[in-house]
């Protein structure tokens, strides 16, 4: 790419000056010269109002996809058990398939799995794409990408989706190389542009400073990951779809690892995707014996506990409890945050909560943006008042 004045056209307005990251232009006798320092980055294009800055760079053409259709979705088990996962995902992909007028499907990969295929119709897959061996029945990097970068290429999907989970974020990148398309991951949105007809795949960035929205309007798949608890599954009972059949040949040489033992770590991880009802707890608990109070108050209600990453790495919970953008994200239906300034980068992991009660004696607090019910108040005093009447209830 080049760069060039047309002195003609330059009326030394100096706007291309402020435009340049790299010192590239200078003001010469009233009009513009490119230095040796420029980069040819463009910056400096479209500031100029009299047309003077002319390269003979041109715009990237967008590619047919007219044959691309299809939300596909990832749906992972272990040993014949979905991950919750992709549920969510089959639920998101049926409100971005109306959009688009697609059909969702899901790829269901295993050994003797063929039952699951009920269970994702049932939320809302149009068509499940079921590929048994012997070889895909523990999960295994290779042989997986390899019958998903199959599939790609012979049905050709518009969008896939996979679970932010352990098998999600080693298999998701394996397979976005392997095709050739980008990937973007651990989003808490996606949407159809009404315009463009692309995927909107918006994720915390910068340290969860800012939510960025990325498109990719040059390949397909578009792909992009999903933390767990962030969609909501779409039970459809009265859905039927077709299991489509694809048979592979894999041969363990071609797989080159095997596994030897699976081996369950002993030490019970909480799943707070799973809990109706959390209570949460930041800096402003104090210490671990504020958050034994907050275990009395999720007992009476019925729920689980959970804290910022500032409780975790003050060690006054587990690190499986930590809510957040590092941590796990939840949708109940009701969060009680105590103590919780409410940080962007927690508000990602449950801004998805049905009701939200915020306790915080900051009344300028952030958490009370997005909460349903806000306290202005001391939580150690108005927690045990809580606990007391709901003992008495």
């Amino acid at each position: 790419m080049t760069v060039w004045i047309e002195h003609d056209l330059c009326n030394g307005c100096k706007r291309c000056l402020k435009a340049c990251p790299y010192e590239g232009v200078e003001i010469r006798d009233g009009s513009a010269y490119i230095l040796e320092r420029c980069t040819s980055c463009g910056a400096c294009l479209e500031t100029c109002k009299q047309k003077a800055i002319q390269t003979d760079a041109r715009p990237r053409a967008i590619p047919d996809f007219s044959d691309r259709e299809g939300v596909w979705v990832f749906a992972e088990q272990r040993g014949g058990f979905l991950n919750r996962v992709s549920l969510e995902l089959l639920g998101k992909a049926q409100e971005l398939a109306g959009t688009l007028n697609q059909n969702v499907s899901a790829l269901l990969l295993g050994s003797r799995i063929a039952g699951i295929s009920d269970t994702l119709m049932e939320y809302g897959a149009d068509n499940v794409y079921l590929v048994e061996h012997t070889n895909l029945k523990d999960y295994r990097t290779i042989p997986y990408t390899d019958v998903i970068g199959e599939l790609i290429a012979k049905y050709k999907p518009d969008i896939l989706l996979m679970g932010a989970t352990h098998i999600g974020r080693d298999l998701a990148p394996r397979v976005s190389r392997r095709v050739g398309v980008g990937l973007t991951a651990d989003c808490t949105e996606l949407s159809i542009d009404p315009d463009e007809r692309i995927l909107l795949q918006t994720r915390p960035a910068f340290g969860g400073n800012v939510m960025a929205t990325i498109t990719n309007r040059y390949s397909r798949p578009q792909m992009a990951t999903v933390r767990p608890g962030v969609m909501e599954a779409l039970r459809k009972p009265e859905n039927k779809g077709n299991v489509i059949r694809h048979k592979v040949s894999l041969t363990q040489k071609g797989i080159g690892t095997k596994v030897l033992e699976i081996v369950k770590e002993a030490k019970k991880v909480v799943d707070l995707s799973e809990a109706k009802i959390i209570v949460a707890g930041g800096r402003g608990v104090g210490d671990a014996k504020g958050f034994k109070v907050l275990e009395k108050l999720a007992g009476l209600v019925g729920g689980e506990v959970a804290g910022t990453r500032v409780a975790v790495e003050e060690g006054w919970i587990p690190a499986d409890r930590q809510i957040g953008q590092t941590g796990q994200s939840v949708r109940p239906e009701l969060y009680i945050a105590c103590g919780i300034s409410g940080a962007i980068q927690h508000r990602a992991g449950m801004m998805n909560s049905r009701y939200i009660v915020a306790i915080n004696k900051d009344p300028r607090a952030p958490i009370f943006q997005v909460a349903d019910w806000g306290i202005v108040g001391d939580l150690h005093e108005l927690v045990p008042t809580m606990i007391h009447q709901l003992k008495n209830a």
